[in-house]
């Protein structure tokens, strides 16, 4: 009788889990079956949904909540606190199955090359996203001092990151956010927060939501200066060809022309801006230099070789997450993903048997969370192709158990999904007395602890 076929999954956020659901809803998962186990490195799944959305957006947040339909499924096992490769290697994993899928995602910052960007008071977002969601393997307390804060970039993650330095403690105190990042942000000092872009309004990359929804907060003045609304020729396709970008636009023009409110904190949005180098003294940073940029038709920008010095005291670069390489995978490291063909690992020109990729790791960490799915789909299909063409490696080890005593053989604290459960129960525990959905755990012993690992 034929077995199940045999499915490990690296990576247990979104990417992974949907990839997980496109083989529980493919053929395949008839006959002869599918058996999935997904690896996390963290003990908790959900990936950059729990460590990576801001806290005061519930909406992105609630896809978990049909992620957890997935997981919920008899043929997928989940196995927390599981490090690739240093707990399980990829000769491991082959041995115990058919195909192995990469979904490590991207969660460290892309480089800005920029004089001074090392220096003190210059961070990546990428690590303070990871501070205020509570992430375990970071440090419990994040530097607040400066009064005035420079954010590079004009996406998603520099609004949240903006909008996160801008709001106060207390707005964010109904959230899931732990106590030392209640306590970290009732410290914060800064009263100005100034978002730099190089282009113009038409080619940011905020969504229209999560843009309109900065100017909801009490605490918050968005300004946009009269004199960064500008379009040419390549400006005006993309409002035209992108309701997204016109929707964005829109709202930028409208706050541009407005009177100036009174709340305390100021948030600007620049445009035309391009960050030189990044002012520093003794060490520490002292300001941000941008250079002024022009539109030149084509939706590009030229430099104008005006300068302007700006008093911040901190600077936070969002330009972009990077994945980090995987043992034993080839990696290109100019784009951060490793080579592939419709999902199959390319290694010298030729497909690593059995061996797929999907999510950010192979295609870069653009797009929004849905666009994984596709990712998914296309990944899935490749491995489906090849194993109805006989093209994927037999495992020496395929029962299900044999895993888990490879784990246990290695005293690893393996989590699991109804660790999961209890974790979950623990956190919202804690968060009932305070009338808040749940306060996160933030410390590893403390998650593997909630988990019974």
């Amino acid at each position: 009788m034929p077995r199940p076929l045999r499915v490990a999954v690296v990576g247990a956020g979104p990417a992974g889990i949907y990839a997980a659901d496109a083989l529980l809803k493919s053929g395949a998962a008839a006959d002869p079956g599918v058996s999935i186990d997904l690896f996390e490195r963290l003990p908790a799944p959900f990936g950059l949904i729990r460590y990576g959305v801001a806290p005061d957006h519930p909406r992105i947040k609630g896809i978990i909540t049909a992620l957890h339909q997935v997981l919920d499924k008899p043929q997928i096992r989940v196995f927390g606190n599981v490090d690739y490769p240093s707990d399980i290697g990829l000769d491991d994993l082959r041995a115990f199955y058919d195909a192995v899928v990469f979904s490590t995602g991207a969660d460290a910052d892309r480089a800005l090359g920029i004089p001074g960007i090392d220096l003190d008071g210059s961070y990546g977002a990428a690590d303070f996203v990871s501070w205020y969601d509570g992430h375990p393997d970071v440090a419990r307390t994040w530097p607040l001092g400066a009064e005035k804060v420079a954010v590079l970039g004009v996406g998603n993650v520099a609004l949240d990151v903006a909008r996160i330095l801008a709001k106060t403690a207390d707005e964010l105190l109904p959230t899931e956010i732990p106590p030392n990042v209640y306590e970290g942000l009732a410290a914060n000092k800064a009263r100005e927060v100034h978002v730099f872009g190089r282009r113009g309004p038409a080619q940011a990359k905020f969504s229209p939501m999560e843009l309109r929804e900065l100017d909801h907060s009490p605490s918050i003045e968005v300004i946009v200066n009269p004199e960064d609304i500008d379009y040419d020729g390549g400006s005006i396709a993309t409002r035209r060809a992108s309701k997204q970008a016109d929707m964005v636009a829109k709202t930028l023009e409208n706050w541009a022309i407005r009177d100036a409110g009174n709340r305390p904190h100021k948030l600007f949005l620049h445009f035309f801006e391009s960050p030189v180098e990044v002012v520093g003294e003794d060490g520490r940073v002292t300001g941000l230099r941008t250079e002024r940029t022009a539109l030149d038709g084509s939706g590009n920008v030229t430099g104008t070789g005006e300068f302007r010095d700006w008093d911040v005291q901190a600077v936070y670069r969002a330009v972009g997450y990077l994945s980090e390489e995987i043992a034993k995978l080839p990696f290109d490291l100019g784009s951060g993903t490793v080579p592939h063909e419709a999902g199959r690992v390319v290694e010298a020109g030729r497909c690593m048997q059995s061996t797929y990729v999907t999510g950010w790791i192979k295609r870069g960490p653009v797009g929004l969370i849905g666009h994984t799915k596709g990712d998914a789909n296309e990944t899935v299909a490749s491995l489906l192709d090849d194993h109805a063409n006989g093209r994927l490696h037999t495992p020496s080890a395929p029962d299900p158990e044999a895993v888990v005593a490879f784990l246990e053989e290695r005293t690893v604290r393996y989590t699991t999904w109804d660790g999961w459960y209890r974790l979950d129960a623990a956190e919202r525990a804690l968060g009932e007395p305070e009338g808040r959905e749940r306060v996160k755990i933030v410390d590893r012993e403390g998650m593997l602890r909630a988990s019974g690992a």
